[in-house]
């Protein structure tokens, strides 16, 4: 295992499921609220790391969304970002495309620019000193209604020639993809990518109307469709890219244990797998972490972890000769070890 794991930290990837405000370690959570001068219900890192056991997925969002109080200003999403893309580029992510939330920002008054601006300037910042090339996804906050998610896009109409697609997050029980069907249908017709969070914990039938209603171009978790054989069949003959999180499904109870995973089955059966860290600072790891992790659980081979890495470039939003490059990269990265 040890050799693998080297082999892993040196392994070109792409990361595609990736929360930015999700990225907030207790240290950055602790200096940004003293910077902008805002109380916190903790007193230290160690009680903030305490809180992060969860039981379920709305147990990390009430923390979540408390956490993310700190942010007000540009200089604290730029400060954010970059430091993400620290730890990427330490993990040898060459890409990364990472979602945002402005609603939970918006509703508390912090201007759409200022996050957006804020992050665009981490990101043009990485890919200068770090290298790594990112592309940014406005998310819609699937618990406020369809009215808010049509304000939001709207919002964001003078930075959509720096924004790439739309996605949905937030509480998924009971907020099904057909309730924005007519948001995301406006989102295509403005030339976005579209992705969706279904099938974490939220049934089947929610990722097919995902692929249905809402015509996404990638899927973010769609662990349950492992439950529905005709949906395993049509992912794969598809080639839809699903962004899987294997410790945030153990750290929110969506596996018991990561040895019951279902990614080698979703390999198995020719799924177009991707791993990926999701709210890294609530889940206990980035990127290669959640690599190892599983690969150690479920004994994954290099085969199946270079697999994932293709994977995670192919489905990528970039152009066909942006993904041969990277492609290329692993190419390259396998001819040396």
């Amino acid at each position: 295992m040890t050799d693998l794991n080297a082999f892993i930290s040196g392994l070109p990837k792409a990361e595609l499921h990736l929360h930015i405000e999700g990225s907030l370690e207790p240290e950055q959570m602790f200096a940004f609220a003293k910077r902008n001068g805002v109380s916190i219900p903790f007193a230290s890192v160690e009680e903030v790391r305490a809180a992060y056991a969860f039981s379920n997925l709305q147990d990390f969002l009430d923390i979540y969304y408390a956490g993310a109080d700190v942010l007000r200003t540009e200089a604290d999403f730029h400060d954010l970002a970059f430091a993400y893309f620290q730890r990427a580029a330490a993990d040898s992510v060459r890409h990364a495309e990472i979602f945002f939330d402005p609603q939970t920002h918006t509703d508390r008054g912090i201007p759409f620019g200022v996050v957006a601006d804020g992050l665009l300037a981490g990101m043009a910042r990485a890919e200068a000193e770090l290298g790594v090339t990112s592309k940014l996804i406005l998310c819609f906050l699937r618990h406020l209604d369809e009215d808010a998610a049509f304000d939001t896009l709207k919002a964001a109409e003078p930075w959509l020639d720096r924004i790439v697609g739309v996605g949905l997050d937030s509480s998924e029980v009971g907020h099904p993809p057909s309730k924005f069907q007519r948001v995301f249908a406006r989102a295509r017709d403005m030339g976005l990518k579209l992705c969706a969070h279904a099938g974490e914990e939220g049934p089947p039938e929610y990722v097919r109307e995902a692929l249905d209603l809402l015509r996404i171009d990638r899927m973010d978790h769609g662990n349950r469709s492992m439950e529905d054989e005709a949906l395993i069949a049509r992912l794969a003959a598809e080639r839809m890219t699903l962004t899987v999180c294997p410790l945030s499904n153990l750290k929110l109870c969506v596996v018991t244990d990561l040895k019951d995973h279902p990614v080698p089955e979703m390999l198995r059966r020719g799924l177009h797998v991707t791993l990926n860290s999701d709210d890294p600072a609530y889940f206990g790891g980035y990127v290669n972490d959640n690599y190892r992790a599983l690969a150690e659980a479920v004994g994954l081979s290099r085969e199946d972890v270079v697999r994932v890495a293709r994977n995670s470039f192919e489905g990528a939003f970039l152009s066909d000769a942006e993904k041969a490059a990277r492609l290329a990269e692993i190419d390259a990265y396998l001819a040396r070890v």
